[in-house]
């Protein structure tokens, strides 16, 4: 706060504002909008006694600016800077010191307001009269999850209208603009992006009349690019992965993404009388479908779901791998004597836990008890094939065999404990060889596998596996060049970009081949022996795609990590996370989506 004092300002502390509920210091508030819009996961309220929340000895509240705005509000953009940011005119003070009088002239020009309950730490900020009144006349209130401060939310080079369509040719089948700019964002996670910037460089070897392609590679996909979907202006190819995904079933039902039929039936890069759709891998076009007939997500790496292990750490055990969940507790149990985990996993990610349990269901009870659950049927999560995974699971921490500590590692620390061999198994996709690579010895002998069985009663065999398209990609439907994006995308999907991702990161691409005169490393050998052994045992779910807050904060973090921390018995978790599926079906906000 500041006080005008013979044009002079000199700072004053904040005094107590008489409010029904005073905001607290941080600038987030709330305001009304329907639950569970899915855009945004919910931040949590400040627990009592914390750092937030401590004050004489309750808790204050925190409320959450997610519940209400489609992205956090950007306190130090200049957008909102013009006016959080001001001087407040306090006046003269009476002998009850309350400000007193009118701000004077130069401040009215200049649409400095007298000072309210002060809205950011720093005693600027949107004082809760100024957010009243900018509320209504955004009409905030009415239209809960609307594209607030959208004109500040452009961002990047892809601002202006849609760039105008180039001629179609042969060897140009999506009539892409050959002048026009192309920005392509890439998240920066196991595959890296390297792969990425050598298709980039074929798409400006095709349109030399082009910019240089804009290149940007991040893991805040969400933070930084939601902003821009609100804002009308999205980049032009997005890989949309990691733990700050965009939720694509939010996207689709908002009708934010390219239909990419056109992409599908376009001849392919390497063979003009084949279309794209017939290079792809079995099943690949079919996950792209939301909605119905239209593929909206291109999913281009090719992912094995599974336990993976050291051949090396099992020959030192003398072991092999445990097919029935008996052998894989002995086996637990002969590696903990000599001072090794039996398991450890991404304890501040517990989402990568259904890598092997959702196969580990579907082959105790069936692939049909994965897709009610995918159709957020009542009492899917209630089948005894789920009660008893979720037990097997939570017998491996009431054992001792998960690697202590490990609730509180991310993805790497976990993965770094693994490849030095503290524990035996990871669940994981098979990105990891890539990703562990900087930590795995030249000798672990990497391998995945199926899950163990449960006993004789499993309805499918050993060898059932979770292998599907991964790593999504999205043509935004405002995106200024739609046809360079996928353009870019018929690019790396040719059989040479696809070969040189695979030669890369060690993993398939959604082509259907691209392996070809490569040395198959170790992990993407054994993932390819492990496909062929499953056969047609090979399970794909569809809730992690469609309903992204349900799986990462809720099922994952809020259902199996209480779980495997000990917090939560087996019977409990199943009733939070039926809770949990139970309102997300019961929302009318989420859109739901079946198999069909």
């Amino acid at each position: 706060m500041y006080r005008c004092s013979r044009a002079r300002f000199r700072r004053v502390r904040p005094r107590e504002v008489p409010t029904r509920a005073r905001l607290p210091r941080n600038p987030v508030f709330d305001l009304a909008t329907p639950k569970g819009s899915g855009l945004y996961p919910s931040a949590s309220a400040a627990p009592a006694g914390s750092a937030e929340g401590r004050g004489n000895g309750q808790a204050k509240p925190r409320l959450r600016p997610e519940a209400a705005l489609p992205f956090p509000l950007p306190w130090n953009d200049p957008c909102t800077t013009s006016f959080s940011n001001r001087p407040r005119w306090r006046g003269p003070s009476s002998q009850e010191g309350r400000a007193t009088g009118s701000p004077p002239e130069s401040w009215r020009r200049r649409g400095l307001s007298m000072g309210s309950t002060p809205g950011h730490p720093n005693g600027g900020g949107i004082g809760r009269r100024d957010l009243i009144k900018r509320s209504a006349a955004l009409g905030l209130a009415a239209l809960p999850a609307a594209g607030f401060l959208s004109a500040c939310a452009s961002g990047g080079g892809a601002g202006g209208s849609k760039v105008e369509k180039g001629e179609v040719t042969k060897t140009n089948p999506l009539g892409v603009n050959g002048t026009a700019a192309l920005e392509v964002v890439i998240f920066d996670g196991g595959f890296g992006q390297q792969y990425a910037i050598d298709a980039e460089r074929k798409y400006n070897a095709a349109f030399p009349g082009a910019p240089k392609v804009t290149h940007k590679a991040t893991q805040k996909i969400q933070s930084e690019l939601q902003p821009r979907f609100n804002g009308g202006t999205p980049p032009d190819l997005i890989d949309n992965s990691g733990a700050e995904q965009m939720d694509m079933g939010v996207l689709v039902g908002k009708k934010q993404l390219a239909d990419l039929t056109p992409l599908l039936d376009a001849p392919s890069i390497d063979d003009p009388g084949r279309k794209v759709r017939d290079t792809l891998r079995p099943g690949i076009v079919e996950m792209g479908r939301f909605d119905g007939a239209p593929v909206r997500v291109l999913y281009y790496a090719y992912t094995v779901y599974g336990v993976w292990y050291s051949r090396t750490a099992l020959d030192r055990l003398d072991a092999r791998y445990p097919e029935t969940w008996d052998e894989m507790l002995a086996l637990c149990e002969k590696a903990k004597k000599q001072g090794v985990a039996g398991w450890t996993y991404a304890g501040k990610h517990p989402y990568y836990l259904p890598f092997s349990l959702y196969p580990f269901i579907a082959k105790i009870g069936g692939r049909e008890v994965l897709e009610s659950i995918d159709n957020l049927e009542p009492n899917a999560w209630k089948h005894p094939a789920v009660k008893a995974a979720f037990e097997a699971y939570d017998e491996l921490q009431r054992k001792g065999y998960v690697l202590k500590g490990t609730p509180g590692l991310d993805h790497i620390q976990s993965q770094t404990a693994w490849t030095k061999g503290r524990a035996l198994f990871i669940p994981n996709g098979s990105w990891v060889e890539n990703e562990a690579a900087g930590t795995m010895p030249e000798d672990f002998d990497l391998a995945v596998a199926a899950p163990s069985g449960l006993d004789a009663s499993d309805r499918m065999p050993f060898g059932t596996l979770w292998a599907s398209g991964g790593e999504p990609f999205i043509v935004p439907a405002k995106a200024r060049n739609v046809e360079g994006g996928m353009e870019q995308l018929r690019i790396m999907l040719g059989e040479e970009s696809s070969r040189n991702f695979t030669r890369q990161v060690k993993s398939l691409t959604a082509f259907d081949g691209g392996t070809d005169g490569i040395e198959l490393t170790p992990g993407l050998e054994s993932g390819l022996a492990a496909l062929e052994k499953a056969g047609e045992n090979v399970v794909n779910p569809r809730l992690p795609d469609w309903y992204v807050k349900l799986q990462k904060e809720q099922i994952g973090v809020a259902g199996l990590g209480e779980m495997m921390a000990g917090r939560l018995t087996p019977a409990e978790a199943v009733g939070r996370i039926q809770g949990f599926a139970d309102r997300a079906a019961q929302d009318p906000s989420v859109r739901k989506y079946r198999h069909r």
